[in-house]
């Protein structure tokens, strides 16, 4: 729970709850009331801790391994008779760059226009006040399952927390992560959760590609469970320490080093897919829980052959909190999200989210005795 007061550029954070995730596999629900209980528990211990702020409303992120982008282009021709381009002929644009686009069965979470050109011209910065007869717009849409997205909304619902809005991870944790010089000349944040690993990357201001893999840091503490013969709680400690102590520390190196391996060559293949591999400027950074581990910058480096470096932050000075952790990025994202509303208004899924919540509602209480 953040608040922004009068005056100040981050947030104040007033409440702070968590609770094992259950019910979650790869970012999707596969068991409703588990799913349910688990927010229900961090919603509490959020309320708790903020001295007894009840949470009514939320900004969620989703990290399911459907979040894809999708590129798609639209045109819209000058309407005034002066041939002066307008908010609404830049919405017809972004409009037909949407209806160009063929969903199936997903649906659109984010927005983000990547370049407009005005009578075949690249636009630099807005293009609204110049002159031309038709205007075209690249957009970026970042999409997921439907069936993921409602069943998320639905556990939130069921939970008593209505959605404000949707931002997929890695947007959320890059307003944290990443400085705006890194997102212009070129960058990379991988967050590495428990099951999945995404990957999102920008360029001159703006998002460029977003991907999710259904591959996280429980991969590698299974490895070490497997290939040391140990208890999956002491594989997760040995896992982040690095620390082999009576095991042998070169086969604790390379069966870490096999699975990174495996999430670095899934990462370099995607950048290669859009022409980016060993060509980000500002490399990679790293966030979520799996971006403690040892050896995990200098393995990077080696393989990608670009700047790697874990999530860092001044969000919050000097002050010693846990919230400097980089798997707390994401939630800390969203908080700084909400700050300007208004774009999500235009940039996500917002103007459909009514409609899908209150299905929702009217489905529970079919099911409900």
């Amino acid at each position: 729970m953040g608040e922004f007061l009068k005056g100040e550029k981050n947030p104040k954070i007033i409440g702070v709850g968590e609770s094992e995730t259950k019910g979650i596999r790869h970012g999707y629900v596969v068991n409703f009331n588990d799913a349910v209980n688990s927010v229900k528990n961090a919603v509490s211990m959020a309320e708790k801790s903020s001295g007894g702020i009840k949470i009514k409303k939320a900004f969620i992120s989703i990290n399911s391994t459907t979040i894809r982008s999708e590129i798609s282009s639209g045109s819209a021709i000058i309407t005034k008779a002066d041939t002066e381009v307008t908010s609404l002929d830049v919405k017809k644009a972004l409009e037909e760059s949407e209806n160009n686009l063929t969903l199936g069965n997903r649906k659109i979470i984010q927005m983000f226009p990547i370049s407009f050109k005005l009578d075949g011209k690249e636009v630099l910065g807005r293009p609204e006040g110049m002159h031309g007869n038709k205007l075209e717009v690249k957009n970026l849409f970042v999409t997921c399952s439907n069936q993921h997205l409602d069943d998320l909304l639905a556990v939130l619902v069921e939970a008593g927390i209505e959605t404000i809005d949707v931002v997929a991870a890695g947007i959320a944790g890059s307003y944290i992560a990443l400085t705006e010089k890194q997102k212009i000349v070129g960058s990379s944040l991988v967050n590495i959760g428990l099951e999945t690993v995404s990957l999102s990357v920008f360029e001159n201001g703006n998002p460029i590609y977003l991907h999710t893999f259904s591959i996280g840091s429980s991969d590698i503490t299974n490895d070490i469970a497997l290939g040391l013969k140990i208890p999956l709680e002491k594989a997760e400690i040995l896992k982040i320490r690095n620390d082999a102590e009576e095991f042998s520390k070169k086969k604790l190196d390379e069966i870490i080093d096999a699975r990174l391996s495996d999430i670095f060559e899934l990462i370099e293949n995607h950048l290669k897919k859009i022409k980016r591999n060993e060509l980000l400027p500002a490399g990679i950074v790293f966030i979520g829980g799996g971006s403690a581990i040892t050896k995990l910058e200098d393995l990077s480096k080696s393989i990608l052959k670009l700047p790697s470096k874990i999530g860092a932050t001044n969000f919050f000075g000097n002050v010693k909190t846990k919230l400097r952790d980089p798997a707390w990025y994401v939630v800390l994202g969203l908080v700084i999200s909400s700050k300007n509303s208004e774009n999500y208004n235009s940039n996500s899924f917002n103007g459909v989210t009514k409609d899908i919540i209150n299905s929702i509602k009217s489905m529970l209480k079919q099911l409900n005795p």
